[in-house]
């Protein structure tokens, strides 16, 4: 079984985030099941295990028309040869198009998911869907996005989160913070959530900041208020924050406060399902596949997008009804359990590969 992620994995070559965390964890827990291999990309040559996966970093790959995001290099053919199946996670960069080509041309069965971002590709001028076996979308929504809702080689798998790791702890000793994650961008809705805040409400923002001039006018927002900025912690730290938290925020929106658009601002909303696990409830807005992972008034609140007041009024509701919001809490963790475990994912997985 092959794994090919195009983003940059090694830490000292870019950030992890969402999507390589995500292939990342399938890979570990898929490897419990089948032979795995993970490959990925970046500027050191690697070759280590994580308990029975291979990860293989493929070092000075050519970037193409200099997308950072978009590498690619000869050794996917030979990736390819020795593998029997192969999932390549991200649809739209050369690399995945080179191994789903060549994987037909083999003989062997290649499958892909998208988890957001892309660069230059065949894909723009001719449809490459074809030539996957299955999709394997990562929510409802990410199918529907893709024109994919009456294909029947698209599966639903969803996203896991290792519920051992992110788990409510022995005692639930929350402070009332209300607690971002993610990299902030305009089109997570950060500043509609700084504008909801009332001053003596604490909250932690954590996540790296790409955008600088992002970071300098949210900044200025927070003035006066108990806003905590954190560029970047380990999963140990990020645990203890969400077993902290009053609610964990994601307000993404459509369109940002520049007047910037986002087709797919979130194709499924990792941060939300690990606080979650964590027995933290979730408070989103109605944007994109957030409203699937968090069911409103069961689980945590959705509330509409670019709406500071409606936010307001949900993170009041949720300081002021704790007995409430602990019974959210609860049942967001069920849910994460029964539904977004990646046993279940990989399981998911396994049989979409054999359909």
């Amino acid at each position: 079984m092959l794994h090919l992620v195009p983003a940059l994995f090694d830490a000292t070559d870019g950030i992890i985030g969402g999507a390589e965390r995500y292939v990342l964890e399938l890979a570990r827990h898929m490897a419990n099941v089948v032979p795995t291999r993970l490959v990925t990309f970046g500027q050191r040559a690697r070759d280590e295990r994580i308990g029975p996966l291979q990860v293989r970093v493929v070092a000075d790959p050519w970037f193409v028309r200099g997308q950072r995001s978009n590498p690619v290099s000869s050794a996917v053919l030979g990736e390819v040869r020795r593998a029997t199946i192969v999932h390549c996670h991200q649809q739209h960069v050369v690399a995945s198009s080179l191994a789903a080509f060549t994987a037909r041309v083999l003989g062997r069965r290649v499958f892909c998911t998208d988890l957001g971002g892309g660069g230059w590709d065949v894909s723009a001028y001719v449809s490459t869907d074809r030539w996957y076996h299955g999709h394997l979308h990562i929510s409802q929504y990410s199918r529907r996005v893709a024109g994919h809702d009456r294909t029947a080689s698209a599966h639903v798998v969803l996203g896991g989160v290792d519920a051992s790791r992110f788990s409510p702890g022995e005692t639930a000793d929350r402070d009332g913070t209300v607690l971002f994650v993610g990299r902030i961008l305009p089109h997570k809705g950060v500043n509609d959530l700084l504008d909801a805040l009332d001053p003596d409400v604490p909250a932690e923002i954590i996540g790296p900041a790409p955008n600088p001039q992002y970071l300098a006018d949210l900044e200025e927002r927070a003035r006066g208020k108990r806003v905590r900025f954190r560029a970047a912690c380990d999963d140990a730290a990020l645990v203890e924050a969400y077993r902290r938290a009053a609610c964990v925020v994601l307000p993404s929106v459509y369109r940002d406060v520049y007047g910037g658009e986002t087709r797919v601002p979130e194709l499924l909303g990792q941060t939300l399902l690990e606080g979650m696990a964590c027995g933290t409830p979730g408070l989103c807005t109605d944007v994109a596949s957030l409203p699937e992972v968090v069911e409103h008034g069961r689980t945590g609140l959705v509330v509409p997008p670019n709406d500071p007041h409606a936010l307001r009024a949900a993170i009041r509701w949720m300081l002021s009804h704790p007995d409430e919001r602990a019974r959210m809490g609860e049942r967001g963790r069920e849910s994460v359990i029964e539904r977004f475990n990646w046993p279940a994912v990989v399981r998911r997985c396994l049989e979409a590969y054999a359909a």
